[in-house]
């Protein structure tokens, strides 16, 4: 086994367990069975996700079988991970249209003619009452409160349903279906990923090796890409949307992007991250480069620099400044649910971002015409967000005046 290809393979990890575990499987000198799930909860594929894809392209590329794992079944349930609430579970309708479009955004990154493809329904769904209650004896209620999703939940007296305890069995047995011998996830599927050696060993299989990679932050700096957030890129947008988010994100990201979305040298990365703190490497310049990359690879070459140029006509238009200070605000800004969906007050969320003095100054201006979201007049006092705040507000550029600017990062916590 060449030492380059173990070095290519865990590079970006942050956690391999067991520790020498993926050494000893590529000693083998077999293919290695490779397996990552998505649940198709909604229709995007996002950045966050292509973190994950390209470590299984890595290992395509090495000659391993990738298993592409649709859950089919569990996003009928939905993965606790990271929830402070029981998820409500889809429809079937809803999970199917939303498969659908997953291998064509796969595409993007892996080599889906490649790859072995199966939807977790193909198992889950013939598994009568008995083996059921075999897998569930596989964990205890004390190992599932282990989990700190759902410590937490207990202990604030939040439900807990008994199918989300299922969850990470469920996923678990995937890795018995498919005979894994590494499952790849982001930071917060640690546990899931665990529980899957538990499942296996107790069902005779050699535990698989677990590889994990860090969690990408959304647009709005603070949690991470989440579809159910909306503060994603998906890998579909048009290079426009795309190359607009990527200039949001906070200065702070954008050596991380450049590290976990881009194609960039890793010592290329690492310089710009110096250059950053030292000063000598202006962000603005880098955030647009990482624009041009992360475009370029989705769209082809040279729709990054498309892309930047219908940006540059856009924002000279306007006259929005391309180095705006970024503000997060109380969560109190954000009202609460009316009719399904939470309202921003536009004057409360001006006078928190410190755009004026008053919220009667604030009104006053939004009658003038003198309030702007991204260039364009805010004319209503109230705008619904989608998901929890900011919503599709995250990264949004607002004005008042003629000078004054601030981007919306995120909420206060």
């Amino acid at each position: 086994m060449a030492a380059d290809v173990l070095t290519t393979l865990a590079s970006g990890s942050v956690d391999l367990v067991p520790k020498g575990g993926l050494e000893e499987r590529l000693a083998a000198d077999r293919p290695l069975r490779v397996k990552l799930g998505v649940d198709p909860s909604r229709p995007d594929l996002t950045l966050g996700h292509a973190v994950v894809l390209r470590k299984l392209r890595q290992f395509q590329d090495a000659g391993h079988v990738a298993v592409l794992i649709i859950g089919d079944f569990t996003a009928r349930i939905g993965d606790p991970s990271g929830q402070s609430e029981t998820r409500p579970m889809l429809t079937e309708d809803e999970i199917r249209a939303n498969a659908a479009t997953y291998l064509a955004q796969a595409g993007k990154v892996i080599d889906v003619d490649a790859v072995e493809i199966h939807g977790n329904a193909e198992w889950l769904a013939e598994l009568d009452m008995a083996a059921v209650i075999r897998l569930a004896s596989t964990a205890t209620v004390a190992q599932m409160l282990e989990r700190e999703d759902f410590k937490d939940r207990y202990r604030r007296e939040r439900p807990i349903s008994v199918v989300e305890l299922l969850y990470p069995l469920l996923q678990g047995y995937d890795s018995v279906a498919v005979r894994a011998d590494v499952e790849l996830g982001g930071t917060d599927q640690t546990f899931n990923l665990l529980m899957g050696r538990e499942v296996q060993r107790a069902y005779g299989l050699e535990p698989q090796v677990v590889l994990t990679l860090p969690l990408l932050e959304g647009t709005d700096g603070v949690r991470k890409m989440s579809k159910s957030l909306d503060n994603f890129i998906g890998l579909t947008e048009p290079p426009d949307d795309m190359f607009g988010k990527l200039m949001r994100i906070p200065d702070g990201l954008i050596a991380k992007y450049l590290r976990l979305t881009t194609l960039l040298d890793p010592s290329e990365v690492d310089d710009v991250e110096r250059g950053l703190g030292d000063g000598s490497v202006r962000a603005n310049e880098e955030k647009r480069r990482l624009a041009r990359e992360v475009v370029d690879l989705y769209h082809g070459s040279g729709a990054g620099t498309a892309a930047e140029e219908r940006f540059n006509v856009v924002h000279r238009q306007h006259e929005i400044p391309e180095d705006v200070p970024g503000v997060s605000v109380p969560s109190s800004v954000f009202g609460d649910q009316r009719d399904g969906a939470r309202v921003v007050y536009v004057p409360a969320l001006l006078e928190a971002m410190g755009l004026v003095g008053s919220r009667s100054e604030a009104r006053r201006l939004q009658d003038q015409g003198g309030v702007r979201m991204d260039g364009e007049p805010v004319l209503h006092q109230e705008i619904p967000i989608d998901g929890e705040p900011p919503g599709q507000l995250a990264g949004s550029v607002w004005q008042v005046g003629r000078r004054k600017f601030a981007r919306l990062e995120g909420v206060e916590r």
